[in-house]
């Protein structure tokens, strides 16, 4: 049995899954707005996981609202894709499951059941897309893939390095999740991260003892990483395997205003679909990803549907 109703059983023997009794939006409410026959779990190779997680914004709040709004764009993206010519939402089928509930938690326990969701729908042999929410659910996702894909590699496209040890009196905001990644014992030679542009001196000598390949927004505007600073980027990714955390106030303000945090010199569409590009000539595979940080302002409708854009278009990249 497909869809609405279908059962499995938890991996986990003192957990309660969030998706116990699977449950998959039909297509008024999921992603691209899928007829039953491409979204149905059973039958499909991906799942959406929405993470409205939001305890720790700083400066714009609005991110608990991201996953929803994003999934509601992506209802008016084209299923064709012009970077590979195919309808991947047919070929591997999408499945969009309802979105976790919180509840009072917060901090590790948030981490906690976000991390046992995502590892059960890998076990599952999904590929899992999880929307934010702030960053901070990031580390959840991160360390669920590096369970099951111990040789994996990180690549974290952010404005800001989240390397704060705490911020705002909390070791579990969304300016520390990669120090948390840090804590839980990935190794952090293998974090590439590009696109940074606002640290504070504290990070920025973590960055060189841990050994993280940082990619300076500055740095590469300089030519400092290269005539081909894309290029360099993939190339500093030790292993094979990949996962994607995609902090959207990556993007220049100018076409990513809806973010907390929107730093200027960010970067543009074509320029950062370039690292994907090269990605894929040098035979990495995207093992998965989430996208996170984005707080939708009607007034700025174009900011969510390029994030939704965004959505698939990494999936064309990982799967195509």
């Amino acid at each position: 049995m497909t869809g609405i109703g279908f059962t499995i059983r938890s991996f986990h023997n003192n957990y309660k899954s969030a998706t116990e009794t699977m449950k998959v939006l039909p297509t008024t409410q999921n992603f691209l707005a899928l007829p039953k026959e491409s979204s149905g779990y059973d039958s499909s190779k991906v799942v959406i996981l929405s993470a409205p997680y939001e305890k720790t914004v700083s400066y714009g709040g609005g991110t608990a609202k991201g996953p929803e709004a994003i999934i509601k764009a992506s209802q008016y993206v084209e299923f064709l894709d012009d970077e590979f010519f195919k309808e991947l939402c047919f070929d591997v089928g999408i499945a969009t499951l309802p979105p976790l509930a919180f509840g009072k938690r917060a901090g590790k326990s948030m981490l906690d059941y976000l991390q046992k969701a995502v590892r059960e729908q890998i076990e599952n042999k999904k590929f899992v897309v999880t929307l934010g929410g702030e960053h901070t659910i990031s580390t959840a996702p991160i360390m669920a893939h590096y369970q099951m894909y111990p040789n994996v590699s990180v690549l974290h496209f952010d404005a800001h390095s989240d390397l704060r040890l705490e911020y705002s009196g909390t070791p579990y905001s969304h300016a520390c999740f990669m120090a948390r990644v840090a804590d839980l014992g990935f190794p952090m030679n293998r974090v590439v991260q590009v696109g940074i542009r606002a640290q504070e001196k504290a990070e920025y000598e973590y960055i060189k003892r841990l050994g993280i390949q940082t990619f300076y927004a500055t740095g590469i505007r300089k030519g400092i990483y290269g005539d081909h600073w894309q290029r360099s980027v993939v190339q500093a990714l030790p292993t094979n395997e990949v996962y994607i955390t995609f902090d959207v106030d990556y993007f220049d303000p100018a076409i990513m205003p809806s973010t907390g945090t929107p730093e200027p010199d960010g970067f543009q569409w074509n320029e950062t679909m370039e690292v994907f590009r090269e990605l894929k000539k040098a035979g990495k595979k995207i093992v998965g990803f989430d996208v996170v940080e984005l707080a939708p302002d009607l007034k700025a409708r174009h900011a969510t549907y390029l994030v939704a854009k965004l959505v698939y278009r990494m999936l064309n990249f990982a799967l195509a």
